[in-house]
């Protein structure tokens, strides 16, 4: 079948254009393009078409009381109390990739390893979104499971993708789910629902240093096997 190459380079485009971004400019994202995210990230695929994601956005004075209350917590170095059990460790090359990452950034901002003051208020940014004006927080009922949590995560790639295309940034962050009590008491949800992870956006701050931070991809053939 053919495929018209201009569609095909929009895609390639916006998966490339699509990374992590940790600062972000202060002014908001206008109230109709955020409609027209979401709408588009609605259309995301889901088992069963069940669309178990349910998606909190918080701005100005809601996100201001949300990023203050979680960075608080976080600060006072209290257990995390997440409503999904955080991974352990990584074994292996997952935890390589993972130490590389760390070191991107580190290096970017200017945090020495043995800096430990330096690395905790890195972490601690965290919780303020990285300034973004927005956050929006994924969460899912409680009778949902491992299968309903991929469901989020495609809606999530498409959000993302949404922004990409209207010239905005994102930071999918788990971290943000470290005190799911804070989250919903902000949120005003009880414990029927759960909350999976956040997801930082708006207009990326192009000259923090944190943004000159990259990450590679490894080969396609280490990861992906084809069968006759």
């Amino acid at each position: 079948m053919e495929v018209r190459t201009s569609r095909l380079d929009v895609l390639d485009a916006l998966l490339h254009e699509r990374r992590s971004v940790r600062g972000f400019h202060p002014d908001p994202v206008p109230q109709e393009i955020l409609e027209r995210v979401f709408a588009m990230a609605q259309q995301a695929p889901s088992n069963c078409n069940v669309q178990p994601w349910v998606v909190h956005v918080v701005s100005g004075d809601s996100a201001e009381r949300m990023r203050t209350a979680l960075h608080e917590r976080a600060a006072s170095e209290r257990e995390v109390a997440p409503d999904f059990p955080l991974t352990g460790g990584y074994p292996g090359a997952y935890r390589t990739r993972q130490i590389d990452a760390a070191k991107a950034l580190f290096a970017a901002t200017g945090v020495a390893r043995d800096d430990i003051p330096a690395r905790k208020e890195s972490f601690l940014r965290n919780f303020r979104f990285f300034d973004a004006p927005h956050a929006a927080f994924i969460l899912m009922p409680d009778w949902a499971g491992y299968r309903e949590a991929a469901d989020c995560g495609m809606y999530a790639q498409s959000l993302m993708l949404a922004l990409t295309a209207h010239g905005l940034a994102s930071c999918a962050q788990g971290a943000l789910s470290h005190h799911a009590d804070i989250v919903k008491r902000e949120l005003g949800v009880g414990d029927e629902m759960r909350v999976l992870f956040g997801l930082a956006f708006g207009y990326e701050d192009v000259d923090h240093p944190a943004n000159t931070a990259r990450t590679t991809r490894e080969p396609v053939g280490d990861f992906i096997h084809f069968h006759d």
